[in-house]
């Protein structure tokens, strides 16, 4: 395998309330993506594409019971989806691996007229968007 990029994102780490539910939903998701099983603890999942990892670890130094995207803090994470086809079969599944469509009146343009794109929660207060790489062209 060539050298990552410098810059290069190396990884991510989530820290979950219920790793069960996190496997579930993030787990579901990332494999749903390309993302392989990578490492596996009592206490956490790993999930790896190319020299890029993303962890869910249900720590016991968590200081709360649950993920609030509105505070300081990650936000949501963005991911880079084949074509606006693929978007669209990933939500339509989504909600039987425990997701939620945020802006559903908007969707799948909440993010602008040329940004193809679900937004979703899940039940533990993570966000994550599935946005077309190859865009429908504008009616």
């Amino acid at each position: 395998m060539s050298r990552p990029a410098h810059g290069t994102l190396h990884h991510v780490e989530l820290w979950v309330p219920d790793l069960p539910r996190a496997i579930a939903s993030l787990g579901w998701l990332l494999e749903a993506l390309g993302y392989v099983p990578f490492q596996t603890w009592a206490a956490g999942r790993s999930w790896r594409l190319g020299a890029t990892y993303l962890v869910v670890e249900q720590s016991p130094a968590l200081t709360a019971e649950f993920h609030d995207r509105r505070r300081p803090g990650l936000n949501h994470l963005a991911f880079h989806v084949e074509d606006a086809a693929t978007v669209d079969v990933l939500t339509a599944d989504a909600a039987r691996h425990g997701w939620q469509i945020l802006f559903p009146e908007r969707h799948p343009y909440a993010g602008g007229d040329r940004h193809y794109a679900a937004y979703l929660e899940n039940d533990d207060g993570f966000e994550v968007e599935l946005v077309a790489a190859t865009p429908p062209a504008p009616a």
